[in-house]
């Protein structure tokens, strides 16, 4: 874990800043600085959180980020530490494929898509990561993506039969 990776002891929470970015606003006397920070959350036992946050300086830019990243937690359906079923997700120019692995595999993914699955607690995934390669873009893909993952059950409820049946 590095330094940039954090786990909260009061609430059991995994934080991982995706990117810290420092922005320059031209000014009369000179140049302004500002950070800005893509910050995940999650309990690594189901549900994940991403926030932006804009600060002056980077502990207040992280800090906002990470509350945001807790307001806007979903719930991602696992089983056995895998996903339950190959999803794509897409945000703008940024596409991301989500596969299920078998245990043991580990989590084969980059950057942004390795945060989350790690948050959320999935131990075994596989990702590619296609398209553009924005931070930002590229979490939102894997949110998509995750929003789109169905339980057994919900599968069931929408065609109108009990799960049993859909194994035959």
């Amino acid at each position: 874990m590095s330094d940039r990776d954090r786990e909260r002891g009061d609430r059991g929470e995994f934080e991982k800043l995706v990117r810290l970015n420092r922005i320059a606003k031209v000014v009369k006397g000179g140049r302004r600085f500002s950070f800005s920070a893509v910050m995940v959350v999650g309990d690594r036992n189901g549900h994940v959180g991403y926030g932006f946050g804009k600060a002056a300086y980077v502990a207040d830019a992280i800090r906002k980020g990470s509350e945001r990243a807790r307001r806007n937690m979903v719930r991602v359906p696992m089983r056995a530490g895998t996903l339950l079923h190959q999803v794509n997700g897409a945000f703008k120019g940024a596409k991301v494929l989500l596969k299920p692995a078998a245990p043991g595999t580990g989590v084969i993914a980059g950057g942004p898509v390795r945060a989350v699955l790690e948050a959320a607690g999935v131990r075994d995934a596989l990702s590619k990561s296609l398209g553009s390669q924005n931070s930002m873009n590229v979490v939102k893909a894997v949110f998509q993506g995750l929003g789109q993952i169905m339980e057994a059950s919900e599968v069931a409820a929408r065609r109108g039969k009990n799960v049993a049946d859909l194994w035959r």
